[in-house]
């Protein structure tokens, strides 16, 4: 209903403006601006839904503001294409219809009603509504009850007996197992699913719906919500710091944690959580390119499952060789959305839905094929009787090929388990969600039958058994969770590693580099990422009172407030305000501790004003005192008038003589 509301008021302010309006500049200026804003939201809205089914959530905000390398995006090309013709056309059409009659005189009243009816639109929006309630979600009290559920564990197994393998699959829900649904999609894992310990009723939690979150749940009891102002997320250098997750349990019980996985291990910050809590040992697509028998064979995201299964095979029969205890996690990725990938050794390459291939259903059969044959050979191995198998989804499927047949049916996450030491047949049909994997291997394993909010399903009450509205129920512990992350609310003393590239304050740990906005009541840390603009670039938007630390290369901040450091690619702190007082110190040792000191000044708008003129010079034009270039340094000699072809990442650090005052190029 509020969608056709929206797309009505729309309608209404474009037709008002254009047949009643006339003509001015600024009316026209901002009565464009908020249809266009309504616009955007409505594509951003329906790309999300293209991604997730969901519209714009927690995924779509947390996978935006972290870290987007090693994406799979080849799939997604052509929608992006289509998606900016259609704004460039769309805004061309505004344009033109809403200057139609732009001869006739100006009317103030037309414009005021249109102007109003294109914000009514932009408020009565779907995106509009999920966006704000993202933003609200993230600054409520949260629920008084969440100590009372959340539990920390013991951080050690008392004489653990027992080696875990753990695979995660990609999207790869319980529904698909379903075998009248879709006849003989899962023959291989379904038979091996039918001898072990099979969860029927795994749930689906807001905050557990996408890979990493999947990934957190399952390990830390938790959903994982995270504060997303200033892409914090992604600047800080641990991960729910706090927690004691399953990792850091196996860890202090002396199991070296193993994780392998075709793609990128940076993508979302998986890197970063995992070595937060207990793994010391990663595997991805950058790391397994001088181990697997052919680095060229991958598909969009990484290396195919039939490759990453392998390497899990090896890693398996190594580290059941050496007599250690071990936990040995594997995610798979070829299940994909939104239409999979098929490797080249599995013999189910082809599954027909209405009598047409369906590649998402086709891409589950053969990756099923591929995690059943691994765990065959390690029953088949004579260390299984020490090991547990556990085989999950991360999450259930987003939108993909195979959507609209999966939503006819109850659908539910994939959650079983095989004990060497005890085979065991049983479907358990009690209510539970993916919160409470960790914990019923906890359990399994000699430990605790708690994690965070999760439940062992063996011997516990999963919460989802306990509240009617399990997800209403997250969706009020959010903020809780939020504050999980730790992030500090002030800064006084803070210590820089420039070996580990590390900031250190109030409790929290921060990658270098980083701008941090500091307040009163509030810490605000500003990252610079391959998606963000340069931390220079994000200084410049401060206003001239807000306090500022910004730790950087020396040269960066040196060319505004201290020449002689304009050549130095050490760290340096500068602090203070653009209107005011900047001060910058050389960070001169391994460990280096510096105090937070904002003078009360009077404020010079000329000198904010040349401060922020600065901050905004592109590279090219930055110049230095200097007889030749260096290539780590942005910029060039002051002499040099203009340059062009000089690259900086095929000669770092290198210092080219060249005849100053001339134009370079390579």
């Amino acid at each position: 209903m509020s969608e056709l509301l929206s797309i009505a008021l729309f309608l209404a302010s474009v037709v008002l403006y254009a047949w009643k309006a006339g003509r001015n500049t600024w009316w026209f200026a901002a009565t464009l601006t908020v249809l266009g804003l309504f616009v955007v939201l409505n594509i951003t809205l329906y790309a999300s839904d293209y991604f997730t089914g969901d519209g714009i959530n927690d995924a779509v905000l947390y996978t935006l503001t972290n870290s987007l390398t090693g994406a799979g995006i080849g799939k997604y090309i052509l929608p992006g294409v289509g998606v900016a013709v259609a704004l460039v056309a769309v805004f061309g059409a505004l344009g033109w219809v809403l200057r139609r009659r732009r001869h006739h005189p100006h009317h103030v009243g037309y414009s005021l009603a249109a102007l109003l009816l294109a914000l009514a639109s932009v408020d009565a929006s779907p995106a509009f509504h999920q966006i704000s309630e993202l933003v609200k979600s993230q600054s409520r009290e949260g629920d008084p009850d969440f100590a009372a559920y959340y539990k920390e564990p013991s951080k050690q197994i008392d004489n653990p007996q027992l080696n875990l393998v753990y695979i995660y699959g990609e999207s790869l829900e319980r529904t698909y197992f379903d075998n009248d649904a879709f006849p003989n999609l899962t023959p291989e894992l379904g038979r091996i699913k039918a001898e072990a310990i099979d969860f029927s009723n795994t749930m689906q939690l807001p905050g557990t719906d996408y890979t990493i979150a999947g990934m957190v749940a399952s390990q830390c009891g938790i959903p994982l919500f995270a504060p997303f102002e200033g892409n914090a997320s992604a600047s800080v250098s641990s991960f729910f710091p706090q927690n004691i997750c399953l990792g850091d349990i196996l860890k202090n019980s002396g199991y070296e944690n193993y994780f392998v996985q075709g793609a990128n291990l940076r993508f979302a910050g998986k890197d970063v959580f995992l070595k937060s809590h207990g793994f010391d040992h990663l595997y991805g697509a950058e790391e397994l390119k001088t181990t697997v028998a052919d680095p060229t064979y991958r598909n969009d995201w990484g290396f195919y499952d039939d490759t990453v299964l392998n390497e899990t095979w090896k890693k398996f029969e190594e580290l059941s060789q050496s007599g250690k205890r071990f936990s040995l996690f594997a995610l798979t990725v070829d299940t994909h959305h939104p239409d999979g990938f098929i490797s080249r050794t599995c013999e189910r390459k082809r599954y027909d839905v209405d009598g047409k291939k369906n590649l998402s259903f086709s891409a589950v059969s053969c990756s099923q094929e591929h995690i059943a044959a691994l765990i065959e050979k390690i029953k088949a191995s004579p260390y299984f009787k020490n090991t547990v198998i556990v085989v999950s989804s991360d999450h259930l499927a987003m939108k993909n090929s195979a959507w609209d047949y999966l939503n006819k049916h109850d659908r539910s996450n994939l959650f079983f388990v095989l004990r060497g030491d005890k085979p065991q047949q049983e479907t358990l049909a009690v209510k539970r969600n993916t919160m409470d994997n960790g914990a019923t291997v906890l359990d399994i394993l000699g430990g605790d039958n708690y994690i965070g909010l999760g439940r062992s399903s063996l011997s516990g009450q999963s919460l989802s058994g306990i509240f009617m509205n399990m997800k209403e129920k997250v969706l009020a512990w959010k903020p809780d969770v939020i504050r999980l992350w730790n992030f500090p609310k002030e800064m006084k003393n803070f210590t820089i590693d420039s070996q580990k590239n590390m900031i250190a304050f109030s409790g929290s740990h921060f990658r270098l580099p980083l701008l941090l906005r500091v307040s009163d009541q509030r810490v605000e840390p500003l990252p610079e990422s391959e998606y963000s603009a340069p931390l220079r670039f994000q200084l410049a938007d401060f206003a001239p009172r807000d306090n500022f630390v910004w730790v950087d290369r020396c040269y960066k901040m040196g060319q505004l407030w201290s020449p002689e450091l304009a050549l130095s690619t050490d760290w340096c702190v500068s602090q203070g305000q653009l209107g005011g007082e900047q001060k910058v110190q050389h960070v001169d040792k391994p460990q280096w501790h510096g105090k937070t000191a904002f003078r009360d000044t009077l404020i010079d708008m000329e000198r904010y004003k040349g401060n922020v003129d600065t901050l905004k010079i592109v590279d090219n034009d930055i110049r230095y005192k200097a007889d030749s270039f260096v290539f780590n340094v942005a910029g060039a000699p002051e002499e040099v008038k203009q340059f062009s072809g000089i690259s900086a990442s095929r000669v770092v650090g290198a210092v080219v003589q060249c005849s100053v005052g001339q134009r370079r190029e390579d």
